[in-house]
């Protein structure tokens, strides 16, 4: 043990015992709410513990924490005397709110706050989203559908529109889901249902669309591309547990979206109205660097990151999806897609532990979002969509391309945090 984390113990000895153990508590709580994968907030949250005199075995899975105490003042033989439970829905990522726990905890560990009022702190981090964050986020899907769609899929002008406008639907969605839970539970799938059925309504009726496409692309926020990759990282650091979890709701709300579009397919041709499934021409490639800049605006709202980290989350962004793409034009004996989101990967995970150690902020802020557009997520969902349509050997063709890819990204993660080590949890 250092001299330094001594003096931490020491300093906080006389501080009662409850206190300390809530604090801890009410800590794991919210980087849980934020979106912090189980090995982070573990290793966070037992390091927070150990500065403040205590000893922690913390467990974490996507829908609940277990943490048990024991005091370090009773020295080598102490047990743990008190195990908390504590049962949560499953976290999203909040970057601004995730800094501010972060900041929070730091500066109690260094005494420039007591633990009661960073407690108090840390609960009013629960607040619930204003006004103007929700109008943002609606928005923020919207962006991100027309950009997806754009970089992609190629699409046409009038597809971008008509998935940006979807995507502002399922935004109103997922909001009005966050607030009853009757609707959460099913919300995927109408966000689905509600999407397929727009489009086959706007190209029967207005103008003809890239069904597929559009349809894709205004759901690719709700695809767990990102929850599958995060299942991945967690199950190869052996948190078996917490990664099959994750794993398991990933594939459900895979199946979810499929079954939406699959409803709202049948219930469209039941009715008699035929989408007139027709490509129009694509917009020239140098649209792609406005767009992609655009796309970085949108996922920084989307992430809810402070306005400060603005520019470093469209840093990543850009530096994620150039480096992505540079490393598939330059393979040669595999396929590029692989090896282009493991290079991705790799400066994402080391550039995440730069700025974590010179900016004295979560890596987080560089990692999740810079990621989102190497995530595999709608392959997930074409493999889902093509079982389902009993086309097996497709389907099982775009699933070992999901496979493929999630290695990819997740190896080149952990390659990058070999390149620069981390020295934040976070």
């Amino acid at each position: 043990m250092s001299a330094g984390a001594t003096i931490s113990q020491q300093q906080f000895a006389t501080t009662a015992l409850n206190t300390r153990m809530a604090f801890v508590l009410e800590l794991a709580r919210r980087l849980h709410q934020y979106g912090t994968t189980a090995p982070r907030l573990e290793m966070a949250v037992a390091g927070v513990a150990q500065r403040l005199g205590l000893s922690a075995d913390v467990w974490s899975s996507p829908t609940a924490v277990i943490i048990s105490f024991a005091d370090l003042a009773q020295g080598e033989e102490s047990v743990a005397t008190t195990t908390q439970v504590v049962r949560l829905p499953p976290g999203e990522v909040n970057l601004e709110r995730l800094c501010q726990a972060d900041d929070i905890a730091d500066r109690a560990i260094a005494g420039e706050l007591g633990l009661r009022e960073g407690f108090r702190l840390l609960r009013e981090l629960g607040r619930p989203d204003s006004r103007r964050e929700k109008i943002g986020l609606i928005a923020s899907h919207g962006l991100s559908a027309a950009c997806i769609a754009a970089l992609f899929l190629h699409s046409s002008w009038v597809d971008l529109v008509v998935a940006a406008l979807i995507g502002t639907i399922i935004g109103c969605i997922t909001l009005a889901a966050a607030a009853r839970p009757q609707l959460a539970v099913a919300s995927d799938a109408i966000s689905a249902l509600v999407a397929t059925t727009v489009a086959i309504l706007a190209s029967a009726f207005i103008v003809p669309l890239a069904i597929k496409s559009v349809v894709l692309s205004s759901l690719i926020i709700l695809i767990p591309g990102m929850s599958l990759t995060t299942a991945v990282r967690e199950i190869s650091s052996q948190h078996l547990v917490s990664g099959m979890a994750r794993m398991g709701g990933a594939m459900a709300t895979l199946l979810k979206l499929t079954f939406g579009v699959i409803a709202a397919t049948e219930l469209c041709s039941a009715l008699g109205i035929t989408a007139r499934d027709f490509a129009l021409p694509p917009l020239p490639a140098w649209t792609d660097y406005p767009v992609l800049l655009i796309a970085a605006i949108a996922f920084a709202i989307l992430f809810r990151a402070a306005r400060r980290d603005w520019p470093a989350v469209i840093a990543a962004v850009v530096v994620g999806y150039l480096a992505t793409r540079w490393g598939g034009e330059i393979s040669t004996s595999l396929p590029g897609a692989p090896v282009g989101v493991f290079l991705g990967g790799l400066l994402l995970g080391a550039l995440a532990n730069i700025y974590a150690r010179y900016a004295h902020r979560p890596g987080a802020v560089i990692r999740e979002p810079g990621i989102l557009l190497l995530v595999p997520g709608s392959v997930g969902f074409r493999s889902m969509s093509l079982l389902l349509e009993r086309d097996t050997s497709l389907g099982l063709d775009a699933g070992l391309l999901l496979v493929t890819l999630l290695v990819s990204l997740v190896a080149g993660l952990m390659f990058g945090d070999l390149l620069i080590s981390p020295r934040r949890s976070l």
